[in-house]
């Protein structure tokens, strides 16, 4: 049996991999996996001990907000604690002889998506380069997770991390997952979002944007692999396909009974708010713009995770 000590009482990645992880005991008839939620809200959590966990699953943390919107000191919160934190929750585990950290970080370390209708492709040399201080703070997040760790380490061609190399039996491993856009039943962010839009546009763009997503399933599935091949390194799980903006609403509306018509007679529009400063402009390139991790990094060690395929993912995200 394995036990898994999750950071984070609300993260809706660590409320999914303990859903997940519960119904994968009930299906093989018995308990393969034992799990643990613990708050780092307070410093409580630092007297009591972890001894026993073969992994954490560190999701603690603070999620993506308008930057425009946070004052200096909200700013220095974010490092605080997607930074700092994290330091102390990995030097804790590894003091206290846990087996594997897994850091949950997202590709937003790579900086926002291209522009419509343009490409940007996360492959093995290319260089983290955030927009933002969410996006450094996720940085210094996995910095802090390696540097706090007491593992032996390199850097890594592969997009600029770091790799935990084997060693005693007893070193803890440290894997670091780069996400790309999470999405399922109950998901915050972006994909809630465009679930509006399908549901109440008639007609949406026809933009020929590509993206990588991640079905919450998908994700929970490859946590489960990794926390049995006990790993250290850096991941990128992605689902299977890539998809267009125009593809996540289509495939809402279907789910929901609902009509949207597609007209490539829109994407001048998009294009020309794309171009625009300040806000719009913003929010167009984040919409329809196009931020792809490479296949091959995604399929190498654990290649079998996909739980379903992206039309049955979006069906039950939406369900009622």
């Amino acid at each position: 049996m394995k036990r898994i000590l999750i950071t984070g009482l609300h993260s809706y990645v660590g409320n999914a991999v303990e859903a997940y992880l519960e119904q994968y005991n009930q299906s093989a008839g018995e308990t393969l996996y034992q799990t643990d939620k613990i708050s780092l809200r307070d410093g409580n959590w630092k007297n009591n001990s972890w001894e026993g966990y073969d992994c954490v699953l560190h999701v603690a943390g603070l999620a993506h907000a308008d930057v425009s919107k946070l004052s200096e000191e909200e700013q220095k919160l974010y490092y605080e604690i997607n930074a700092d934190l994290t330091g102390e929750a990995v030097a804790k585990a590894a003091a206290d002889g846990v087996g594997q950290f897994i850091y949950c970080s997202s590709v937003i370390i790579y900086g926002e998506s291209a522009g419509v209708g343009k490409e940007k492709v996360i492959g093995k040399d290319t260089k983290p380069e955030p927009a933002n201080f969410y996006g450094d703070s996720k940085l210094k997040g996995e910095q802090a997770a390696v540097a706090n760790s007491g593992i032996d380490r390199t850097p890594q061609g592969a997009a600029g991390g770091f790799a935990a190399k084997r060693g005693d039996a007893g070193q803890m491993q440290v894997a670091i997952l780069r996400l790309p856009m999470i999405y399922g039943k109950g998901s915050k962010g972006n994909f809630p979002v465009l679930v509006k839009l399908a549901e109440k546009m008639p007609v949406f763009p026809s933009v020929k944007n590509q993206r990588s997503m991640l079905y919450i399933e998908n994700l929970a599935e490859f946590i489960r692999q990794l926390i049995e091949l006990g790993k250290g390194g850096v991941f990128y799980p992605q689902n299977e396909e890539y998809v267009t903006t125009t593809d996540v609403v289509k495939m809402v509306a279907k789910a929901r009974n609902k009509r949207i018509a597609t007209w490539g007679i829109l994407n001048p529009f998009v294009k020309l708010a794309s171009l625009m400063p300040g806000r719009i402009g913003k929010l167009a390139n984040k919409a329809f713009g196009s931020l792809t991790i490479d296949q091959t990094l995604s399929f190498n060690e654990i290649s079998r995770y996909q739980v379903c395929n992206f039309e049955e993912s979006i069906k039950r995200s939406v369900s009622e």
